[in-house]
């Protein structure tokens, strides 16, 4: 089966422009061995190449690809399979496209192939290839330091808040912080639920009896307003997570968090209700009318997971939420990935214009964290910074410029 890998990266800086014939004839030689052959472009900063032939083949070679030191920021932009060769001539054929001028560098490029069709079925890949030869998404490429620029160091003179309560139910809850990285600043704590051994969410609810989970689900927010009273969270916004069908199936579930909110000297005003869309919601418009009461009262209603379930767009289209955290999923080597960079810049770009705050959960590489920064995104939480902490706030590992 005949594979196809797109790639986009940053010429090194240490790299002599004079060393790139040799290292396209190197390419030429390994690519031979392995059957692969492609075109690799280069503009005076970025190369893009593309990499036909055994799937097989084609991962191994781009793995290597991905360790060499004379590029950096390498982002795969397309892996797809193929009918033939668009560039079947060679191993690996260099292009600099200075040498061309402006009119006529496309059709130049596009010379090199052996497909007959060209762009004329709008073929993805020579879509990607056309698009980088006239430099249309160059404002989109986020060169980012190496993971090694920062340290994250924890506050030491910050105190850990610790809860002694003892649990009301067969569940515990870790609180993890969403932070401003460059604030310095904790912007509002979450509180997951835990099993009794500390296991996650999953494993609780998966022991309960499926009448039993949502009232379940409900009630733990009970221990969950006790806990940050007792952790003094004062004025910080506090999110709790709640299945969206809790809101349903139970008829009072608002007039119940209202009561244990205002019972643990709270406000409605720094409460978030976070509802994930992993959840099929299958009674809309009471769901929507319990979401009209939650921000009539003046709690704050999120989406959490976005782009992981099944109804995000329509979720966002219809529920209007004060924020969204995207799924950790996306979230994951996202500074390597064509396909989420541009979902999340989409992402970002939709909420700007609807004044719905972003933030990005699951963030554990430095990597990550300075592309989605690069993107717009100025709110995080993740094991970068600080991990879930049962019955307690952890402390923050701020990142600072070695």
């Amino acid at each position: 089966m005949l594979s196809t890998i797109l790639y986009r990266s940053h010429l090194s800086d240490d790299v002599a422009e004079i060393t790139l014939a040799e290292l396209a004839d190197k390419a030429n030689k390994v690519n031979n061995a392995f059957d692969v052959t492609g075109i690799l472009l280069f503009n005076g900063t970025h190369f893009f190449q593309l990499l036909e032939g055994p799937e097989d083949a084609v991962n191994t070679i781009y793995q290597r690809i991905c360790r060499d030191a004379r590029h950096h920021n390498v982002v795969e932009l397309l892996r797809d399979y193929a009918p033939s060769r668009r560039f079947g001539n060679a191993g690996m054929e260099l292009f600099d496209l200075r040498e061309y001028g402006q009119a006529t560098v496309l059709q130049a490029v596009l010379d090199k192939g052996t497909t007959k069709y060209q762009l004329t079925y709008d073929d993805r890949a020579l879509q990607f290839l056309r698009t980088f030869v006239e430099a249309r998404e160059r404002e989109n490429y986020f060169e980012i330091p190496p993971a090694d620029y920062w340290d994250f160091v924890v506050d030491e003179t910050a105190t850990t808040a610790e809860c002694s309560l003892p649990a009301s139910g067969p569940y515990h809850f870790a609180f993890q912080p969403v932070i401003d990285p460059f604030g310095r600043s904790i912007v509002s704590l979450e509180a997951l639920i835990r099993s009794a051994d500390g296991s996650s969410s999953q494993h609780y609810f998966s022991q309960l009896a499926r009448e039993d989970i949502y009232r379940a689900d409900l009630e733990s927010k009970k221990q969950a307003f006790a806990m940050a009273k007792q952790l003094g969270i004062h004025q910080q916004t506090l999110s709790v997570n709640l299945l969206p069908m809790s809101l349903v199936v139970i008829p009072e579930a608002v007039d119940f968090l209202l009561r244990e909110i205002n019972a643990n000297q709270l406000v409605p005003e720094q409460i978030v209700v976070e509802v994930t869309e992993n959840e099929v919601i299958s009674r809309l418009d009471e769901f929507q009318a319990a979401i009209k009461q939650l921000k009539a009262a003046g709690i704050s209603f999120a989406i959490n997971d976005f782009g992981a379930g099944f109804a995000g767009l329509s979720l966002l289209a219809r529920f209007q939420p004060d924020r969204i955290k995207i799924d950790r999923n996306i979230i994951r080597d996202v500074h390597k990935s064509g396909p989420k960079q541009a979902i999340v810049q989409a992402i970002v770009k939709c909420c700007s214009a609807l004044e719905i705050a972003v933030i990005a959960a699951g963030v554990e590489k430095a990597e990550e964290w300075m592309w989605l920064e690069a993107a717009g995104i100025f709110h995080f939480q993740g094991a970068l910074f600080a991990k879930a902490t049962l019955n307690a706030i952890p402390p923050v590992a701020w990142p600072e410029q070695k």
